[in-house]
C-alpha cells in the first residue's frame, strides 16, 4: 500500500518528508602512473614558463611602442643576452653574485648554528621556552628594514651589517621549525627512554634529533631562500666595500639600464632557487624517501 507522504494544510507543525535522493556510485579517479606524473610535472611548468615569456614580450612591447620607455621593460631576450652573452657586463654580474652567495652562505651558517642552539636550549624545559620563545617571534616582527640604519651605524656598512641583517631575515625558521622538531618525539618512546635512564644529551643525540630531521630541514629550506633575501637587501642599503646583486640592482637602475637590472633579479631569482632546491636534495640525500615533507 503506497503511503501518502503529503502534509495537510490542516496540521499545523508537520514536516513534509523529503524525497528520497537517488545517488548512483562515485566516479574514482583514476591515479597517475609515476611516469604520466612526471610528464604533468615537467610540461605543465614549461607551458606556464612560456605563457610569462609571452607576456612579457606584450609588455615590454607595449612600453616600447605606446610609452615610448623602452629601457623600462627590455625584451626577454635582451635580459637573455646581457646575461650570458654580453662580455662587457657578465664579469660585473658574475662578480656580484659570487659576493652575494658568499654573504648567503654565512648567514646561513651562523642562522643554523643560532636557531638549532636556541631551539635546543627551550625544548630542556617548559619555562626555558616561555621564557625565549616569545623573543624569536618578536624577531620575526620586528621590521627588519627599519633597524637597517641603526645597524649600519653600530657596525658598519660593510660585511658584517650584511651578515648581521641576513641572520636575521633566516634565523626564525631555524627556530620555530628545530623546536617543533623536537618536541615531536612520540611520549612512548621517551617514556621508555627515561626508565632506561638515559640522560639529557642521549635523549637529545639519540631520540630527539633523529625525530625532528624532517622539520629540521624544512626549516633549513626556508632559512636558505631567506637569506638569499637578506643578502640582497643588506646590499641595497649598505653599498660600501664589495658589491652584491643588490648593489648591482640599484645601480642599473641608477642608470636605467633596464636590461641589465633585470638580468640581475632574474640571476638573484635564480640563485635563491637554486639553494632552494639544494636543501631539498639534501633532505632527499639524509631522511630518504620515508618522510614526505612536501
Amino acid at each position: 500500500m503506497a503511503v501518502d507522504t503529503r502534509v495537510s494544510a490542516a496540521e499545523p507543525g508537520a514536516v513534509a518528508a523529503a524525497p528520497p535522493r537517488l545517488s548512483g556510485p562515485r566516479p574514482v579517479r583514476r591515479a597517475l602512473s609515476p611516469r604520466a606524473a612526471r610528464t604533468r610535472n615537467v610540461v605543465l611548468p614549461i607551458v606556464v614558463f612560456v605563457a610569462l615569456i609571452g607576456l612579457g614580450y606584450l609588455i615590454a612591447l607595449y612600453y616600447d611602442r605606446v610609452r615610448g620607455l623602452p629601457f623600462l621593460v627590455p625584451y626577454p631576450h635582451l635580459v637573455v643576452d646581457r646575461i650570458f652573452l654580453d662580455a662587457d657586463f657578465r664579469p660585473d654580474l658574475l662578480e656580484a653574485l659570487g659576493n652575494t652567495a658568499l654573504i648567503a652562505v654565512i648567514g646561513l651558517a651562523i642562522a643554523i648554528v643560532l636557531g638549532v642552539a636556541w631551539a635546543v636550549l627551550m625544548v630542556q624545559a617548559k619555562w626555558i621556552e616561555s621564557a625565549l620563545f616569545p623573543y624569536a617571534v618578536v624577531l620575526q616582527c620586528i621590521p627588519i628594514l627599519a633597524l637597517v640604519p641603526l645597524i649600519g651605524s653600530l657596525f658598519g656598512y660593510e660585511m658584517p651589517s650584511r651578515i648581521i641583517v641576513t641572520v636575521m631575515f633566516a634565523l626564525f625558521p631555524m627556530v620555530a621549525n628545530t623546536l617543533f622538531g623536537l618536541q615531536s618525539i612520540d611520549r612512548g618512546q621517551r617514556e621508555l627512554f627515561q626508565l632506561q635512564g638515559a640522560s639529557r644529551l642521549t635523549l637529545l643525540v639519540k631520540l630527539r634529533f633523529p625525530a625532528a630531521l624532517p622539520s629540521i630541514f624544512i626549516g633549513l629550506r626556508n632559512s636558505a631562500g631567506l637569506s638569499v633575501i637578506g643578502a640582497i637587501v643588506a646590499d641595497q642599503f649598505f653599498q660600501r666595500g664589495r658589491g652584491g646583486l643588490g648593489v648591482l640592482i640599484s645601480v642599473m637602475n641608477q642608470r636605467l639600464n633596464g636590461a641589465e637590472m633585470f638580468a640581475a633579479i632574474v640571476v638573484a631569482s635564480a640563485l635563491g632557487v637554486l639553494v632552494f632546491v639544494a636543501f631539498g636534495w639534501l633532505r632527499r640525500l639524509a631522511i630518504g624517501r620515508w618522510y614526505d615533507a612536501n
